[in-house]
């Protein structure tokens, strides 16, 4: 909030902040002079407010607050910082049987001739009834948080809703997509069963061929251990479920992916410990 003082030559409502011919004693047909303008940053909104509230006469030097007014976004978005993109606070998503807050964001950064691009920011959410699986941790701080995996493979095997949200940042082919996946899951993964291999074939299907753009949505969601469904969309949260993979084993390396000893997201694994130790304070 800030303070500023100005002085203007037209009587103004005090609720538009702009001359005002009904306020003014004098001809309708007189001009208008020094309108009161107000210069603010692209995308920031603001609410004024003035006093007094009677119609204000000429050369009247007035004093009014600005405040900013970015409240919709800050009580509804989360901005991961690296890379801008906004999350939601909370949403609902196809197949989950409540809603799913956002526990901590990050961003996956892929490094070629020495040099960091970002390829994506990703979200955690998680059905807020697994908070009171873990008060074994009440108290502890991120950093003890982050270091112990037992709790994180907790989370994972809580028959609750999780959903790992991802946002390109950069467009990337379908095929180069999973490649990257699939080099991530399968070291996790040392002698795959014919129903891992079958699940694994679904979810290469799901991006094969598949030209995914800068701001799509890829949603990766936990129902129970066993269960993985694949949602993607271009054009905001998507409405239908894309594929489900039934392999505990697969859907176990993923979360392991970016939630194990050696995450490929160092960022979003220390954000979502610590809203984990703010939620268990």
């Amino acid at each position: 909030m800030f303070v500023a003082v100005a002085t203007i030559s037209t009587p103004i409502c005090s609720s538009s902040l702009v001359p005002c011919r009904h306020c003014n004693s004098e001809s309708d047909s007189r001009k208008f002079a020094n309108p009161l303008v107000l210069s603010w940053k692209k995308n920031h909104s603001s609410s004024c407010s003035l006093s007094p509230t009677f119609p204000l006469n000429k050369r009247t030097q007035i004093r009014f607050t600005v405040k900013s007014s970015s409240s919709v976004e800050s009580a509804e978005y989360t901005e991961e910082p690296a890379t801008s993109v906004k999350f939601h606070k909370s949403l609902s998503l196809p197949g989950c049987s409540s809603h799913l807050s956002l526990l901590g964001t990050g961003y996956r950064e892929k490094v070629f001739a020495i040099i960091g691009v970002k390829v994506y920011a990703a979200g955690l959410y998680v059905n807020q009834t697994i908070l009171s699986k873990l008060n074994a941790w009440k108290g502890r701080s991120d950093a003890e948080i982050q270091a112990d995996s037992s709790l994180f493979d907790l989370i994972f095997q809580a028959p609750l809703d999780k959903s790992l949200q991802i946002v390109l940042v950069r467009d990337v082919d379908g095929k180069t997509f999973w490649d990257a996946l699939d080099d991530a899951i399968s070291p996790r993964m040392k002698t795959p069963t014919p129903i891992d291999e079958s699940a694994l074939s679904t979810f290469r299907s799901i991006f094969q061929e598949r030209p995914l753009k800068k701001g799509t949505f890829i949603f990766l969601t936990w129902l129970d251990p066993s269960k993985m469904q694949v949602c993607i969309s271009s054009n905001g949260l998507p409405s239908e479920v894309d594929a489900t993979i039934e392999s505990e084993n697969v859907s176990f390396a993923l979360y392991d992916v970016f939630f194990g000893d050696a995450p490929v997201s160092p960022s979003l694994k220390a954000s979502v410990a610590t809203g984990l130790a703010t939620n268990l304070k």
